[in-house]
């Protein structure tokens, strides 16, 4: 660790003199046009000069070292099971980096239970919360992890989709409203013109909302349903399971399935050395656990090369 400590200090110590160089005042005195120039020259070298600053230092992998093992058996075990790894390019984190930032819900109302204008934007409210959740798993101490670019992800919600449009107690529109349009097997769905899952290489030409009316994800309600469903299409669950824990402070379900948006895998026949509870091994907790977070951060740093990171 020390020997770590001295290399970035060293980094830093070159970097300041480079700069300082760089900042040195002159010692003639150009004409205007070209004092413009040698700022644009001097602006360009401070600009290689902290980026190459960046890509000598450390990579930023430092998981608690009980979890190096564990962490490792994932990994190798995601490698060895998913058909298309690398390949696939809508998770969650493809889908925030396209927005550059942040993240476009619909949700799919399969009820016929009234909304009013208090539970919509109670659902919005514990979506935000919720969704949070995962995002504050990669920050630390106000930055990024791991060259994560954002610290805060909003989440918005662009439209609801019912069969019967006196469902929904609100008049105004600051929601994009589909009725009556059904999927193959008669539930409610938000415009697929407007779906970053019928559209992955971002077109949306047809969506009458354009770019900023799309959704990425879908918050899925279904009448009667139990358990849970998730993948890069979004997450479904319970309507009454969902509108019933809007106040607790973790829906684990809701969060369990973002997980699976994000990558993360089920453990329903093994389990990593030295783990027995944690969110994404459904039933043994309720809550994002510092493995589960170091797991989604794995996942980042093994996808990040694909962002130029």
């Amino acid at each position: 660790m020390h020997s770590k400590r001295t290399r970035i200090a060293g980094l830093l110590t070159v970097l300041v003199a480079v700069l300082a160089v760089l900042l040195a005042p002159g010692l003639t005195s150009p004409s205007v046009a070209q004092a413009a120039n040698d700022r644009a020259d001097q602006t360009q070298a401070q600009e290689r000069a902290v980026a190459a600053a960046v890509a000598a230092a450390p990579a930023a992998w430092n998981p608690p070292s009980h979890l190096v093992q564990p962490l490792n058996e994932v990994w190798n075990h995601v490698e060895s099971t998913y058909g298309n790894l690398y390949g696939f390019r809508n998770y969650g984190w493809d889908q925030i980096m396209a927005n550059r930032g942040s993240v476009n819900y619909c949700v799919r109302w399969e009820s016929s239970q009234p909304v009013s204008v208090a539970l919509r934007d109670q659902i919005h409210a514990a979506l935000k919360k919720q969704f949070g959740k995962w995002m504050a798993a990669m920050v630390d101490n106000g930055a990024g992890h791991n060259a994560w670019p954002y610290t805060n992800v909003p989440v918005n919600i662009v439209g609801w989709a019912v069969k019967n449009r006196s469902t929904l107690q609100w008049n105004d529109n600051s929601v994009d409203i589909y009725t009556n349009m059904l999927d193959g097997a008669g539930a409610p769905q938000c415009n697929p013109d407007c779906g970053r899952f019928f559209h992955q290489d971002g077109n949306y030409s047809r969506c009458p909302g354009g770019a900023a009316r799309h959704y990425d994800q879908s918050l899925w309600l279904t009448e009667g349903f139990g358990g849970g469903a998730g993948g890069d299409w979004g997450q479904r669950m319970g309507r009454s399971y969902f509108t019933g824990a809007l106040n607790q402070e973790n829906i684990h379900i809701y969060l369990h399935e973002v997980g699976h948006t994000f990558g993360l895998d089920d453990f329903y026949d093994w389990s990593p050395t030295g783990q027995c509870c944690f969110l994404m091994k459904a039933g043994s907790a309720a809550q994002i656990t510092e493995f589960d977070k170091w797991m989604f951060r794995d996942f980042w740093r093994h996808m990040k090369s694909r962002y130029g990171l």
